[in-house]
């Protein structure tokens, strides 16, 4: 029999929850581009917040419920969500070094996300490809397999960052670099096998969630962490030596990113208006405002990397989006939490 306790908001808390900290935070960055500080040291704050209350939170559903943890983390269509705590922790210290210079942190959270990438990627991975018994290709595959991606750029983003700090150090580099060019080779094979199904397999309305835009979201932060490798490049002969390669790979995933935009809004229509799926809260939206935020921020910096002036309008286009999109998730995330608690009987 399940036990009552299995329904409360730990045992149940969402695998992806973190794409929250993921979106507030890059939102932040983006702010802190165009120089609107105070708004990025609130959104920063706010980020670091959920961040904290979510790892508490996580803490204890692994303490309390380990079965139904472990159920979600070896489930071949949600054990990759729990990639956005690393891509969550990558984007604070990106953050805590661009808006408050704090470098300190940045160091933690690079080392900590390092650490994460390993204990949750590795089991997830392994789960789906030993498993005896598996499900059809489109029960198993979202949006969510796009976090392999975005959790490993994430390292590469953060740790080009920490390399323009640091100067030539040979460990940095290597985990930077190779997490740069593993995160592509992600890519190609989680879009190989997303297109085919998209394509060539009848979808339903429920199964192109918010996730789906990770697909945009994964080739921006391979954008960010490119443009971040190119500004380091002065100060590292490595990475000068693979300046063509960088600066043709960050143009092409910026091309990439672009190109899904449409796609995305398109689906987004045809899910909520032809099929008129309602649109409520839920907590993979966040995983819709992160692309959007990431896309503008990837967008400013490969501006400074590359040069190309004439695309100086798309950040300051796209920041103004993602505050649109990012206050009605907040305010829906308020609205829910806020009807939870009046539901919640009395003692």
């Amino acid at each position: 029999m399940t036990s009552r306790n299995e329904h409360s908001p730990i045992a149940t808390l969402f695998p992806g929850y973190f794409a929250l900290v993921m979106a507030t935070g890059i939102i932040a960055i983006a702010a802190a581009q165009q120089r609107m500080t105070a708004l990025a040291k609130v959104l920063f704050v706010v980020a670091l917040v959920g961040f904290v209350v979510l790892a508490v939170m996580t803490i204890a559903r692994l303490v309390l419920f380990p079965r139904l943890l472990m159920a979600d983390l070896t489930r071949h269509s949600t054990g990759f969500s729990f990639l956005t705590a690393v891509a969550a922790i990558n984007v604070l210290g990106s953050g805590a070094a661009v808006i408050y210079q704090w470098w300190g942190l940045a160091w933690v959270c690079g080392a900590i996300g390092i650490a994460l990438w390993v204990v949750l990627l590795y089991p997830a991975l392994f789960s789906v490809i030993i498993r005896e018994e598996k499900p059809p290709l489109g029960d198993g595959i979202n949006g969510t397999w796009f976090l392999l991606t975005v959790s490993t750029e994430s390292i590469a983003v953060l740790g080009a960052l920490l390399l323009t700090r640091t100067g030539p150090n040979q460990g940095l580099e290597l985990i930077t670099l190779g997490a740069f060019t593993l995160g592509i080779v992600l890519y190609l094979t989680v879009m190989t096998l997303l297109f085919f199904r998209w394509t060539f397999q009848p979808l339903k309305p429920a199964e192109l969630q918010p996730p789906s835009w990770i697909a945009a979201g994964a080739v921006a932060i391979t954008v960010l962490a490119g443009s971040n490798l190119l500004v380091a490049h002065t100060i590292d002969p490595r990475i000068d030596r693979l300046g063509p390669f960088l600066e043709g790979t960050v143009l092409m995933a910026w091309a990439t990113a672009t190109f899904w935009i449409p796609v995305m809004i398109a689906i987004g229509v045809w899910r909520h208006v032809v099929r008129r799926v309602r649109l409520e809260y839920h907590p993979a939206y966040w995983a819709l405002v992160f692309p959007i935020g990431m896309y503008g921020a990837a967008t400013f910096r490969m501006i400074a990397a590359t040069g190309l002036t004439s695309l100086d309008p798309w950040p300051k286009v796209t920041l103004v989006v993602a505050l649109i999109v990012w206050t009605l998730t907040f305010v829906g995330l308020v609205v829910t939490l806020t009807s939870a608690v009046r539901r919640t009987p009395k003692p």
